[in-house]
């Protein structure tokens, strides 16, 4: 049973790769409370983070970043305990040495949907700005960028041979955004 008092150190913990030789993402992590540590292709620290549904959350991020997401250690708990998650973060963070990027300028990045709308070209920019098109039409290029992007990630995702069911929300297309449903 994890405590504050006996959490183990990151280092200590095994490499769980994020995608197996299958193409799919650690499934006995579905549904698990825990903490997680992604490492790049080097094992260099991205991102620290927690969650109710690591699997779900690790889904997300492989979405996100799929060029950082390679390696991963766990710490699952059974129960959920916001205090001892935290903490379990914070040690693991400090182990580190060095604040992820994934945890300090690109936090945001990290846990928030992908923003198609700074992934426009410059002719999408030029068309959304065209103050002669109305707002059915701005909706209707945002959804097309979005979907241009979610094409992107998904040729990315295959070329590293995931083979894990991949479904974006299409209703937050609507608003240039791109998360897992």
């Amino acid at each position: 049973m994890i405590s504050e008092h006996n959490i183990p150190a990151l280092a200590s913990l095994e490499y769980v790769a994020y995608i197996d030789d299958n193409g799919e993402l650690p499934e006995q992590l579905q549904g698990k409370i825990g903490v997680y540590a992604i490492f790049d292709q080097d094992k260099i620290l991205q991102f620290v983070g927690y969650s109710r549904d690591v699997y779900l959350s690790c889904k997300q991020h492989l979405v996100r970043f799929p060029e950082k997401c390679y390696w991963l250690k766990v710490q699952t708990i059974e129960r959920p305990n916001r205090s001892i998650l935290e903490q379990i973060e914070r040690e693991w963070i400090a182990e580190n040495a060095n604040l992820p990027l994934g945890n300090g300028e690109d936090k945001e990045k990290w846990i928030n949907p992908i923003n198609a709308k700074e992934l426009m070209t410059p002719e999408e920019q030029s068309n959304y700005q065209n103050p002669l098109i109305d707002e059915l039409a701005k909706i209707k290029l945002l959804k097309n960028v979005a979907r241009r992007v979610e094409g992107e990630i998904l040729a990315v995702l295959e070329s590293r041979g995931v083979r894990s069911q991949i479904r974006f929300n299409p209703k937050l297309k609507e608003a240039g955004l791109l998360d897992l449903k």
